[in-house]
């Protein structure tokens, strides 16, 4: 393909692209194909000879739109919302035309210094403390990570090379085998899975806690565990605090377990994936209080700050534990510069990267921050909106707070219903939920996902669960 022909393929890939997006309205969410519906559907080989752009744009609809789920349809309430914006759709094709890998600042300048920059406008938007942010002058920086998953590992494998390194020093009899057989971190049980998961694949104890009757971990259970590990001979190390849990967006009390790991050289990592990009709003940062006795924190701008993904953005305020735990330095990778500015090949588990920094710019620059927050309080004006409906019908109940852009949800009625109930709504089609369980009550989750949905939106939402509840509720 030459540049002609790609400049044609483009514009017509873009029309497609504004045109799908502002339709999405009228795709249905879920789609009907079954396992296995796309292999008849093209040939069993690749073809020999190459096909024209016009026939693979003609295949877009045919072969792959009927498997879609439509998750920036204004009725998909399901998960948390993964963020999608124009100008982070042109700075990902400006991205993929520069494709550089910026495993080192020599390896693109520009790539390695516009992320140092970038997470410090973020930074500064949610009102992190200084000592997390790079212009502080100190060893602290942001790094962009793929997930809030990564995020979560990359700490722990941090945190493991201190204590070890730190348990060394006191008991240089012992080898790093033994060491490590006795680390044990902790999380709250409402943590989400990737906690547990960055446990296996870092070889520690992972201990789930019992978080308070509101479904926040506090301090008190933290000092206990810590206590109870360290009579039995084990080496607290690592704390994930999460700030808007999956299940239904509750808050772990940070001022409370900060001081504790402070007291006891524990690790604390702080996860607020979903909810952290609220935090740009003056009136929602309460939520993180006590973030400033954190040792590294995430979020991700690619679930509800307009980013497309994969962009995650992680602050450490002494990155050189990672640096040191992940330090793999060959001579073909080594350049005149090192030290002068970040590796970020040494800040993550990959060795490769996009240039996602520039996601981050064109979206911060082309909104800019007031658009930004009143984005996000238009989601919580809508979740609050859906919780005065469900409030209205005496057949329901909410059954947590609802603090942000999640609303859980059920019938006052059994587990066995609610499922019914789900079931039934998903396979209507028209709007599409995910459910929970805490203490073993089952419930629906509305999560306000699209940047397209609108109040005339969440009143057809809510017009298919009522209408889901009288078919369950008359069966």
């Amino acid at each position: 393909m030459e540049a002609n022909q790609f400049k044609d393929f483009a514009k017509e890939m873009i029309d497609y692209v504004s045109g799908y997006l502002e339709n999405i309205r009228d795709r249905r969410v879920l789609p009907t194909v079954e396992p296995g519906y796309l292999r008849p559907l093209i040939p069993a080989c690749a073809p020999q000879k190459p096909d024209k752009w016009e026939d693979v744009m003609a295949d877009i609809e045919r072969v792959i739109m009927p498997g879609v789920t439509h998750w920036h349809s204004p009725r998909f309430h399901a998960y948390f919302p993964t963020a999608n914006s124009y100008p982070a759709i042109v700075a990902d094709i400006l991205s993929g035309a520069i494709a550089c890998i910026g495993f080192s600042w020599i390896a693109s300048p520009a790539c390695t210094e516009l992320e140092v920059v970038m997470l410090d406008w973020l930074g500064k938007m949610i009102g992190l403390p200084e000592d997390f942010l790079a212009c502080s002058g100190g060893k602290a920086g942001g790094v962009i990570q793929g997930t809030a998953s990564e995020a979560t590992l990359v700490a722990l494998l941090g945190a493991k090379a201190r204590m070890v390194d730190r348990v060394k020093k006191e008991k240089p009899e012992m080898s790093d085998s033994e060491i490590i057989a006795k680390l044990v971190a902790y999380s709250s049980a409402q943590s989400h899975s990737s906690v547990e998961r960055a446990g296996l694949l870092g070889g520690v104890k992972m201990r789930g806690l019992q978080p308070d009757d509101d479904n926040r971990l506090r301090g008190e259970t933290l000092e206990l565990a810590i206590k109870e590990d360290r009579e039995a001979g084990l080496i607290p190390f690592y704390v994930v605090a999460t700030l808007g849990t999956t299940s239904s967006c509750t808050f772990d009390n940070l001022e409370e377990l900060g001081p504790v790991c402070n007291s006891n050289g524990v690790w604390l990592h702080v996860d607020a994936a979903y909810a952290g990009s609220a935090f740009i709003c003056p009136e929602f940062r309460y939520l993180m209080k006590g973030i400033d006795r954190a040792d590294s924190f995430n979020f991700n701008p690619h679930k509800w700050l307009l980013v497309n993904f994969d962009c995650s953005t992680m602050w450490l305020k002494d990155p050189s534990w990672l640096v040191n735990a992940f330090n793999v330095d060959p001579l073909y990778l080594k350049h005149e510069q090192q030290g002068a500015a970040p590796d970020y090949r040494h800040w993550q588990i990959p060795l490769g990267r996009r240039f996602r920094a520039l996601k981050l710019w064109f979206v911060l620059r082309l909104y800019g921050i007031e658009n930004l927050q009143a984005f996000i309080r238009k989601h919580v004006e809508l979740a609050h909106y859906f919780e005065s409906l469900v409030r209205g019908d005496e057949r329901f109940e909410i059954t947590e707070e609802v603090v942000l852009g999640l609303v859980c949800f059920r019938l006052k009625a059994s587990n066995e219903i609610n499922e019914a109930l789900l079931k039934r709504l998903n396979g209507r089609g028209v709007i599409h939920l995910v459910p929970s369980k805490i203490r073993d009550v089952y419930f629906l989750r509305l999560a306000i996902c699209s940047r397209f949905t609108e109040k005339g939106d969440i009143d057809i939402s809510w017009k298919e669960v009522k209408e889901a509840a009288d078919e369950v509720l008359k069966k």
